[in-house]
């Protein structure tokens, strides 16, 4: 049975949302702003987030913070970090949203292949950086958009680069299982926190993402209707995910077609994820 939406008043919490000035994470942005929210737009170009926190403010929202971040470089990840906790002692939610796929391989300047270092790695080391902040602000939560493509995604140590081979469906379903997997251990780590950590699958959304995914041209701006919803039909599992008083103690879950639903077999694998986690402090410098 699908959820009916039901939201707390956000007024005095903090949400940091990446990728934040288009597609789903612009819908989540303003739907989080017109809640009472305080926005932190995590974005790549400065005047992107300022058309969005413009949008929040025109549409009668708190004024919202532009934090510029290329989610590609861990040194940038630690500079947008180190700027929104030197603002902000506390932190109420973290939505990890931004990602990429990529037709062609490509390398990002700490010598990852991009999807890894964007969609999983990116997500693993803002979520240590604010972890403190977000402990300090429990109840809070940790919101993280993974994908129904991770049911096909496997995780294979020996080529998490994807040197040898690269198919970007293939890499791409591979991160977002890390997404689920990073999910799980993460709650497991965070019990009794009270900081909660849930992944969603937005469903098929038309966003530029999805025409990369589909290989399908982008028209006038927008994906054709036909190839997926609105983006903020995607939005709204999200949006109930940060802000549902119902859900403020669930923990350890994955949302997809507006309800909890159970992730792939592979997604609940501990040894696997104690093991990815391993790696990901080490590829990151938290190890």
């Amino acid at each position: 049975m699908r959820h009916e939406p039901s939201h707390a008043d956000l007024t005095g919490r903090i949400c940091v949302v990446t990728g934040a000035t288009r597609g789903i994470g612009r819908a989540v942005a303003l739907g989080l702003a017109k809640l009472g929210a305080q926005l932190v737009l995590v974005c790549r170009r400065p005047e992107d987030g300022a058309e969005v926190a413009a949008a929040i403010a025109a549409a009668g929202g708190r004024d919202a913070e532009v934090v510029v971040a290329d989610l590609a470089s861990q040194a940038s990840i630690r500079k947008a970090a180190g700027e929104i906790v030197s603002r902000h002692d506390r932190l109420h939610v973290l939505v990890n949203n931004a990602g990429v796929i990529l037709r062609e391989r490509q390398v990002t300047v700490d010598g990852f292949e991009t999807q890894f270092a964007v969609n999983h790695l990116a997500y693993f080391l803002l979520s240590q950086l604010l972890l403190d902040a977000l402990r300090q602000g429990a109840p809070s939560r940790i919101v993280n958009v993974s994908s129904g493509a991770h049911q096909g995604g496997r995780i294979d140590f020996d080529a998490l680069q994807s040197e040898r081979r690269y198919d970007p469906i293939r890499v791409y379903s591979m991160t977002k299982l890390a997404n689920l997997l990073f999910t799980h251990e993460l709650a497991r780590r965070l019990d009794g926190s009270g900081v909660t950590v849930n992944a969603v699958h937005p469903g098929v959304v038309a966003t530029r993402l999805l025409a990369t995914y589909l290989d399908v041209p982008v028209v006038g701006g927008t994906i054709a209707r036909a190839f997926g919803a609105k983006p903020e039909k995607g939005a709204e599992t999200i949006i109930h995910l940060a802000a549902a008083p119902e859900l403020a103690s669930v923990t350890g879950a994955y949302f997809a077609g507006g309800q909890q639903s159970r992730s792939s077999p592979a997604s609940y694998d501990e040894a696997v994820a104690r093991r990815l986690w391993d790696v990901s402090a080490e590829l990151t410098g938290l190890a």
